[in-house]
This record gives structure tokens, C-alpha cells and sequence, in this order.
């Protein structure tokens, strides 16, 4: 345990911190799941919807820092071709 005020400030921080990250990468794994539900379902425009609202969430995060810009834009990449697959 810290005896520092400024690292015991710092550890809730980071505590504060980890526990919103962690909900935004759970949200993000969420949003893949139901683009690729609703094109399992054959519903071409709830999985556009899907997949947008995704991209949304996926570039808001990477503005943010929660993930890599890079990995982001490979996140996105990847469930769009997905969403196509199952799709088309």
C-alpha cells in the first residue's frame, strides 16, 4: 500500500480508469457480436446499422485511447468483411 498521497491519488485514478476502459472494450466486443447476429439473420439493414454503430464505437475508443488507432481500423476492417460474408 502506498504511503504517498500523490500514488494513493494515482492508484484511484488508475483503479477509475481500468474500470471504464474495461467497459468500453466490453462494449466493443458487444457491438461485433450483434453486426454479426443480424447478418446471420439475413436483415441487411439492421446489420449496416449494426456494423456503423460499431465503427462508431470502435473510432470513439481509439479517439479516446482505450485501443490503438491501427488496431481500431484492423477491428473494423475485419467485421465488415464479416458482415459481408454473411451477407452476401
Amino acid at each position: 500500500m502506498a504511503n504517498i498521497r500523490s500514488q494513493i491519488k494515482r492508484n484511484r485514478q488508475n483503479e477509475s480508469r481500468r474500470r471504464r476502459n474495461q467497459a468500453v472494450r466490453s462494449e466493443l466486443k458487444t457491438r461485433a457480436k450483434t453486426a454479426l447476429a443480424a447478418a446471420g439473420g439475413g436483415d441487411a439493414e439492421a446489420a449496416t446499422a449494426a456494423l456503423r454503430l460499431a465503427q462508431s464505437r470502435l473510432d470513439t475508443a481509439a479517439a479516446k485511447g482505450v485501443v490503438h488507432r491501427r488496431t481500431a481500423a484492423r477491428r473494423k476492417s475485419r467485421l465488415a468483411r464479416r458482415v459481408k460474408a454473411r451477407l452476401g
